[in-house]
């Protein structure tokens, strides 16, 4: 299968949703008239994509009707398509590993997937023909440092680690020197889950950088924060919480399968003007891949 194929199948209940609403709007009207193009935005609206986004792909589908004279279901479904696309292309989605070595840095809530988002990109990245060092800097949980392990291991990855509780900032130096040492393509630094408000959490996500920046700073920096599909709304509040506290590059998003919420995905890149980088629906270690807002859109509408 695919990936547009497994994209398509885990994006399901977004897609039956998103249809079976628009669909009732135009059983509700006879003519794509204001008073449906309302109830649209409101279809919108309660799919996930947040408001102030829906209201802004609404203003520009209600000029493309009365410019277009559009009037039928399949002509509404891809002008919604062309609006979408436009606004997931809008930030640059392309990684930015051209430095040997470049270094990943993954952050994000516990629970989003972290350690397995980990295991997939460094499986990309092995086949796209780099050497991979993995620092496991969550020293906070023995069970994420076994379960990172076993991903590097499926991935072909070196994993750097060291016993529970110790300085995750000190992983990461250690990792920084094995990278060098073996002349590594890529550093993947992952972290403990943290809240946006834990202070104590979010200083050593700090001093983690500033050891990045300090023994790697002539290298390419890709900051992504891993984003959890099914939280809906809520993922929007925490990309804005997260981005106050460090630089984001991009987003990487899991468990879009089996949620109807995916509308979620338009309102965090609108929103935040972050590009989502990976995408994952699906529980193997190649069901990761890199962003494509054209397959998406399809993929939900």
């Amino acid at each position: 299968m695919g990936f547009f194929e497994k994209l398509k199948q885990g994006m399901s209940k977004t897609k039956t949703s998103f249809d079976e609403k628009i669909s009732n709007v135009f059983k509700s009207f006879k003519k794509v008239d204001e008073d449906f193009l309302d109830e649209l935005e409101e279809v919108l609206i309660m799919s996930d994509i947040g408001m102030d986004t829906s209201i802004k792909i609404m203003n520009n589908l209600r000029q493309r009707v009365k410019k277009e004279k559009i009037q039928d279901e399949e002509e509404i479904k891809q002008a919604l398509r062309e609006e979408i696309i436009q606004i997931l292309s809008k930030v640059d989605r392309g990684l930015k590993l051209n430095t040997k070595p470049s270094v990943i840095l993954v952050v994000g809530v516990n629970g989003v997937g972290k350690t397995t988002s980990i295991g997939k990109i460094a499986n990309r990245l092995a086949k796209d023909g780099k050497q991979v060092v993995i620092a496991a800097a969550d020293t906070f949980r023995a069970a994420a440092v076994e379960q990172l392990e076993i991903w590097a291991n499926r991935a072909g990855a070196d994993i750097v680690k060291r016993e529970e509780g110790v300085d995750p900032a000190s992983v990461v130096y250690d990792a920084i020197k094995i990278t060098k040492e073996k002349n590594a393509d890529v550093l993947i630094v992952d972290t403990a889950g943290r809240l946006h408000n834990k202070k104590y959490l979010m200083d050593e996500l700090r001093k983690i950088q500033k050891v990045i920046q300090k023994e790697m700073s002539d290298c390419d920096e890709e900051v992504l924060l891993v984003i959890d599909g099914t939280t809906g709304q809520n993922a929007i509040s925490q990309v804005k919480a997260f981005k106050e506290e460090a630089d984001i590059t991009g987003l990487v998003l899991t468990k879009l399968d089996g949620t109807a919420k995916g509308g979620v995905v338009i309102g965090i890149v609108e929103e935040n003007n972050i590009p989502v980088k990976f995408i994952g629906v699906g529980e193997q270690i190649d069901d990761m891949e890199i962003f494509n807002p054209e397959e998406f859109a399809r993929a939900i509408i």
